[in-house]
């Protein structure tokens, strides 16, 4: 039989793990074991950001380049919520983002949530995406249940990270959490009953954040994606 790993011996698989964690060197079985793990353990969270710290090391010789404007001002409204040009509603922000996500949205991205041997059809149908398509997740809200359910077609989050789902109502000045997607491209959501009463005309964005969320109740990192809210 064989004897029991030592702390020293576990310790130094988990920073490997971390590493390969890291680099998207996991299948989906073991980044989603990995993951479950860091949601209980700090330490690990620990490895994968000393990680992330060190592999960011090797992009110090590439130049910098100067970012679009557009790029530059949503950053500056994700970054400074609270600055003149974040008072106006959320929902307007996203208005140029939802514009150019528009031909994305399709009959085929939606089936699986369509298909009436899932369960109850979906009232209300959205296609959160990027605008070059590297990241599709579609949505339907259950009404019967007042759960989102969610399907990740493309895409996922960065090493280190997690994507957040964020529900912006119709006239409202900040998204509302919806919460952490997790590692399996398929999640059902529970939605509290006054954020499902204003589901119509809403509109969905996904965030890039820290691992456990943002520690802000707002976005703090990109908003990656977004699509919105519509009859189904």
């Amino acid at each position: 039989m064989s004897e029991p790993m030592s702390m020293e011996e576990e310790h130094s698989d988990d920073i490997a793990l971390a590493g390969e964690y890291a680099l998207h060197l996991l299948d989906d079985a073991e980044r989603r074991a990995f993951e479950d793990r860091m949601t209980r353990d700090p330490m690990l969270r620990t490895l994968v950001r000393d990680w992330d710290d060190q592999l960011a090391l090797l992009t110090g010789t590439i130049a910098a380049v100067d970012p679009a404007p557009a790029v530059k001002a949503r950053l500056k409204n994700t970054l400074f919520p609270d600055t003149a040009e974040r008072r106006r509603p959320f929902s307007t922000w996203l208005m140029g983002a939802l514009v150019a996500v528009g031909v994305i949205v399709g009959a085929v991205i939606l089936a699986p949530l369509l298909n009436p041997e899932v369960g109850p059809n979906p009232a209300f149908t959205a296609t959160v995406a990027a605008e070059d398509g590297s990241l599709i997740v579609s949505a339907g809200f259950i009404a019967e249940t007042n759960t989102l359910a969610v399907s990740r077609q493309t895409g996922g989050a960065f090493p280190g990270r997690v994507l957040e789902l964020w529900l912006i109502v119709d006239g409202a000045d900040a998204p509302v959490s919806l919460g952490v997607l997790p590692g399996n491209p398929e999640a059902r959501i529970d939605v509290p009953q006054t954020l499902a009463a204003q589901m119509q005309n809403a509109v969905l964005a996904i965030s890039d954040e820290p691992l456990g969320g943002s520690p802000t109740g707002a976005p703090t990192g990109a908003v990656l994606a977004v699509g919105p809210v519509t009859g189904a």
